[in-house]
């Protein structure tokens, strides 16, 4: 093709999305013809107005392995646009280590961020190469720095060079008491890496001995020290052991916290699929262990009872040294995260299949964990964040001009070439049922589903159908004058709270986190300006009400302009904030059979994402037997017959919702037999219960394991 050729194809490239993947070969071309000319072309167009241009010629400089073209990307480390400093720190990383960069990339690991941890991953993988002038430089900048923040990066950063020039300082660090407590935590978590463990044992021991926080960090860099130790495989039975990771939830197996900050319909599922794997024999897993963040104290408990156990599903907990954030802030915490997966997968034996499912720091960290213990990875693939890329593309509000600069709020490029590395060494993936699946990913994602069929599965996501079943029969026989029960006489008293005028209305009812793409307060202004706030209370269920989110406070004080909190009771707004899995359950019932005195029967149940890959509540509210409301793209599609079980829609569409909500309680109130309830529930039970996901995973992650050994009974043939 040409550098050339390749340049032209990402500069005339019709969408940003074929600009993205055109990309690709442009680095591909680059390599090939590292001379003096593709350079100079290069760095042209990396200074240039087209953004996404220059994010994809900053990238082919990377790749050429060229002292000259390590030089430009040195340069450009001091580019005024943030966004081009930013990928050329990340290229960096791809060559050999350049000194006369390393002071810069420390200013970046300072400033911290989602650019500061790319900083520090560049400078963890030139530490192997050169970790004198790493650790010379850390050292330095910590003279001139006091603010704890930054002061810990650099220190966690120090923590990153396993030569032994390193274990000094962090020796230092942690035992002196002066130092900001989390500036000693990132020193004290630190020692557990290294591979010196006769010289930091007795410091570890030490702190560990004093009490209070350091000392529950001290214990768990103690259990890192005896990581050098091969892992002590254990099998209970012939059954496979899996570990599934979802970062950013707490995640329990009563689903407590479900529904509040990013604790959303992911997490539910893990507990309800996870039960479900080691409960039927047939899907050959004899093991599951969940993986989740956590405190200090419930990760040393969970390695005890993980270190233990040898069938059955069990939790562990990643402890982030760090308050909770929302997903996308949580990139700085890759380090933290990657050593409690390592630390949970060694006290488990090692496991036989890790699945990952997001393009997020907890996948990112998981998968450096799997090719460092030669663990398979089964990954989920979703055209994420390709679908949205698109869509803001083709609606004029990402353009090339601007694409930098809204890639480093969004990560695009960093968050594409992770679905795609993830998919490419995948022992197997999974992909999401949708109408167009097999044009999505090859238009977006640039995989075609024809090629290597046997390393590629659709799997459609279940529910707990028993689960809502037994909720169904609970809200039948408190119609039937049975007492309520403790979830229903909640919801009985929410309702009672209202105006007297409200109550004995059907719900409108939604459930999820208060997050913008949940679009909870898009829902409410469609909600209050149709005709159907008059005809219908709305319930929105979810969100952590005691102490909110940044996402959830943005949500909740949409919907204060919208209904201020003084009106909610007298124009019928309820926001109880989360429940647990089982307490939505009984709501989706009491919502579809009504409760006598207080709900009227034939609600209707509505999911506003602005994106759903497949809809976890909405397959629960229909399982229910609730007509639903939900978006016109990606997985409901699929399972949702429009104008028959549920209406599909423009849900970022404020005006359009509102018409969809109109026509779906009219729709309801206007049905005469149960017909369209039977239709529904029987859909669910016949093909979407998390039942028959597990078998559909279980067959997964035993080919990935014959697989596995497969390859590797080959290699040591071939040695």
């Amino acid at each position: 093709m040409g550098v050339r050729t390749a340049l032209d194809e990402v500069l005339t490239a019709p969408a940003i999305i074929d600009a993205m993947r055109a990309a690709d070969d442009l680095a591909f071309e680059a390599a090939r013809d590292p001379g003096a000319r593709t350079i100079r072309l290069l760095h042209r167009v990396a200074r240039g107005e087209d953004e996404l241009a220059a994010i994809a010629a900053t990238h082919a400089l990377a790749g050429m392995l060229d002292e000259e073209a390590s030089r430009v990307l040195v340069d450009l480390m001091a580019d005024e646009r943030e966004f081009e400093r930013e990928h050329a720190a990340w290229a960096l990383g791809s060559g050999l280590p350049r000194h006369e960069a390393v002071g810069a990339l420390l200013g970046m690991v300072v400033a911290g961020g989602f650019a500061g941890m790319l900083a520090q991953r560049t400078l963890e993988q030139w530490s192997g190469f050169a970790p004198a002038p790493l650790v010379a430089g850390v050292e330095g900048a910590l003279l001139g720095i006091d603010d704890p923040a930054p002061r810990a990066r650099l220190v966690e950063t120090l923590g990153l060079v396993r030569d032994r020039l390193a274990t000094a300082p962090l020796v230092r660090l942690a035992s002196d008491r002066h130092e900001p407590e989390p500036v000693r935590i990132a020193a004290i978590a630190a020692l557990g890496q290294r591979s010196d463990p006769i010289a930091v044992t007795s410091t570890l021991e030490t702190i560990a001995a004093d009490g209070g926080f350091p000392a529950s960090v001290a214990r768990l860099a103690l259990v890192d020290l005896a990581a050098d130790e091969p892992i002590r495989r254990r099998r209970g039975g012939s059954g496979a052991t899996v570990a599934q990771l979802f970062l950013h939830a707490d995640i329990d197996s009563g689903m407590t916290t479900a529904g509040a900050g990013d604790n959303g319909g992911i997490a539910t599922l893990l507990v309800r699929l996870g039960d479900a794997l080691v409960r039927d024999p047939d899907t050959g897993v004899d093991r599951v262990i969940t993986l989740s963040r956590g405190s200090v104290t419930a990760a040393l408990d969970d390695l005890v009872s993980v270190e233990a156990s040898e069938r059955g599903h069990g939790y562990g907990r990643i402890p982030l040294l760090h308050d909770p954030v929302p997903a996308s802030e949580a990139w700085p915490l890759r380090v933290a995260t990657r050593r409690g997966i390592r630390r949970i997968l060694r006290a488990a034996g090692g496991v036989d299949v890790l699945h990952l499912r997001m393009a997020d720091v907890g996948s990112l960290a998981a998968a450096d964990v799997a090719r460092e213990l030669g663990t398979p990875v089964v990954f989920t693939l979703a055209p994420d964040p390709h679908a949205v890329i698109d869509s803001l593309d083709r609606s004029g509000r990402l353009g090339r001009g601007d694409f930098g600069r809204v890639d480093r709020a969004e990560h695009f490029w960093f968050r594409t070439r992770m679905v795609h590395r993830l998919a490419a060494d995948a022992a197997h993936t999974v992909l999401f049922p949708r109408p167009h699946l097999e044009e999505d990913l090859r238009r977006l994602v640039g995989v075609d589903l024809a090629s290597d069929t046997a390393r590629r599965t659709i799997v459609p996501e279940g529910v707990d159908a028993d689960a809502i079943d037994r909720a169904i029969a609970e809200a039948e026989a408190h119609r039937d004058e049975a007492e309520a029960s403790p979830a229903l006489g909640e919801l009985r008293g929410l309702v009672e709270a209202l105006a007297p005028e409200r109550r004995g209305l059907p719900l409108i009812l939604t459930v999820g986190r208060l997050h913008r793409v949940k679009g909870m307060a898009s829902l409410v202004e469609a909600w209050a300006t149709s005709s159907v706030a008059s005809r219908a209370n709305l319930l929105i269920v979810g969100g952590d009400l005691a102490s909110p989110s940044a996402d959830e406070r943005e949500q909740l004080a949409r919907i204060d302009a919208i209904v201020p909190v003084a009106e909610r009771a007298q124009r019928g707004l309820l926001l109880p904030g989360h429940r647990s899995n089982d307490v939505v359950a009984r709501w989706l019932g009491g919502a579809r059979l009504g409760v006598p005195g207080a709900v009227a029967p034939g609600g209707v149940y509505v999911c506003a994402s602005l994106k759903e890959e497949f809809g976890i509540a909405l397959l629960e509210a229909m399982a229910a037997g609730l007509f639903v409301v939900g978006p016109d793209g990606g997985g409901p599609a699929t399972y949702v017959e429009h104008g028959e079980t549920g209406i599909l829609t423009a849900t970022w569409d404020v005006v359009r919702l509102a018409s969809a909500l109109e026509e779906a309680v009219a729709m309801v109130q206007g049905e005469s037999d149960g017909r369209r309830v039977e239709r529904s529930r029987r859909m669910v039970r016949e093909r979407f219960t998390v039942q028959r996901m597990a078998e559909a995973l279980g067959g997964v992650y035993r080919t990935a394991v014959r697989d596995e050994a497969g390859l590797l009974e080959s290699a040591d043939r071939a040695r």
